[in-house]
């Protein structure tokens, strides 16, 4: 989001802030006035309840996730492989959406309604690797195996502890991602 909010955006930026820093349990109205500086009252001039704005929350996630994501790299262009790359690195490596992405699927796990949100989200990011693999395999078979591996990379590394000896996990990631991304030799992406 921009710099210049309106105060319903205030609220609903404010409650991911509350979010990703505690789970879904520490968006409270309370909390997020006083983190506002303004009174409780004035967060029903916004929001019929609670469940109204965590509902707007998911929203915001959900199009600055996805929506903002594939526009971006639409607009930066390249070939189909630099997109699932550089929608990957938007998506699972920023200090913004990675908190916020981690936290609605911790959510995910007690609220099948969230759950259901979760489902579409990757779904259509899982589409968009799809696309980019289908460009230079044929089997799909292998393009949802590749597209599978890419996204678990992307996700399961933030979950897991392993050390790698004598590498960095970005040199791990990076030789992952080149085994992933890997095309057959003369088969460029179309």
């Amino acid at each position: 989001m921009g710099a210049l909010r309106t105060p319903r955006e205030r609220w609903i930026e404010e409650g991911l802030r509350a979010l990703a820093a505690g789970g879904v349990d520490a968006v409270r109205v309370e909390a997020l006035a006083k983190a506002l500086g303004v009174t409780k009252g004035g967060f029903y001039g916004y929001f019929a309840d609670r469940a109204a704005l965590l509902e707007a929350m998911l929203d915001a996630w959900e199009r600055e996730s996805v929506d903002d994501v594939l526009e971006r790299i639409e607009r930066e262009g390249g070939d189909v492989l630099d997109k699932v790359r550089l929608a990957g690195q938007l998506t699972f490596s920023g200090d913004r959406l990675l908190p916020i992405d981690l936290a609605v699927r911790d959510w995910a796990r007690r609220d099948q309604a969230v759950a259901e949100r979760l489902r579409r989200v990757d779904n259509r990011r899982m589409q968009l690797s799809r696309d980019a693999f289908s460009t230079f395999c044929e089997d799909p078979d292998e393009v949802e195996a590749r597209s599978l591996l890419a996204f678990c990379a992307a996700i399961g590394n933030h979950f897991l502890a392993a050390d790698h000896p004598g590498r960095t996990r970005s040199q791990v990631l990076a030789r992952a991602a080149d085994l992933i991304l890997n095309q057959p030799p003369g088969n460029p992406p179309r």
